[in-house]
């Protein structure tokens, strides 16, 4: 059975101060949901006091992007060597360092590879936006967003990686793809690709989650589905009550 992993992504959302506090009172709260991985996305600069927090807890960190390369002329930008003992997850090929950052598919593969070389697990964020969605290019475009970010990644480096569907048209915007509609789409874009890539077992071993106006009210309708197994959530994640609601509905629906 696939763990469920319900992840938050902070985004450029609080201070050190506040981060830190967010953990300390999340803690005790999902701590009896053990069955469900539970990771927090803080800023770079939060990422070491929240590490601090958390050292010792079963409540995980991530990071919300890397460098593919260890050191260099790269201003502002982190290494995946710096995020060695604060960070066990990083976001790669979110939709906004897409747009925002211009990260291309080659891009979004070489952070994939530097990350896992360096012994962490990439959340590799898919999704298309909503010309894509209405012209009825789903599924060919997140198809070759999955063929692409996973280019040259070896068969056993893909227990260390998840996957998440985030249509782009639905991050931040109230609207949703329905749980019916996701799922399909995770099932024949996502799923089904890394399957001809790597084989049936591998593909049925793989965790993917939705992502996209994930809020504690829809998130039982989503874990009910089942290629479907957690969330990438942003604004639900900033709020103690709605983030332990969403792990709460992962345990009950997931059987966890």
């Amino acid at each position: 059975m696939r763990v469920p992993i319900i992840a938050g992504n902070w985004k450029m959302n609080k201070t050190l101060e506040e981060s830190v506090r967010f953990v300390k009172d999340l803690l005790p709260l999902v701590e009896p949901f053990r069955n469900v991985e539970r990771v927090v996305c803080p800023p770079y600069i939060a990422l070491a006091g929240v590490a601090d927090a958390l050292m010792g807890s079963n409540l995980k960190v991530g990071a919300q992007n890397l460098h593919w390369e260890e050191k260099g002329a790269y201003t502002s930008q982190i290494s995946p060597t710096m995020l060695d003992g604060l960070a066990e997850y990083v976001i790669v090929g979110h939709s906004e360092c897409r747009e925002y950052l211009h990260e291309t598919d080659d891009i979004v593969n070489r952070k994939v590879k530097a990350a896992l070389a360096h012994g962490l697990k990439p959340i590799l964020a898919v999704g298309e936006n909503l010309a894509q969605n209405e012209a009825g290019e789903t599924l060919s475009f997140v198809s070759s967003q999955v063929r692409a970010g996973l280019a040259g990644v070896p068969a056993e480096e893909m227990a260390n990686i998840v996957i998440a569907y985030e249509p782009i048209w639905a991050i931040g915007t109230g609207r949703n793809a329905s749980a019916d509609q996701a799922n399909q789409i995770i099932r024949s874009a996502i799923r089904d690709t890394v399957e001809a890539l790597y084989g049936a077992e591998v593909a049925a071993a793989l965790r993917i989650q939705y992502g996209g106006s994930v809020k504690p009210g829809n998130m039982a309708e989503y874990m009910s589905q089942p290629d479907i197994d957690g969330a990438l959530v942003g604004g639900a994640s900033l709020v103690v009550s709605d983030f332990v609601a969403l792990v709460e509905a992962a345990a009950r629906v997931k059987g966890a």
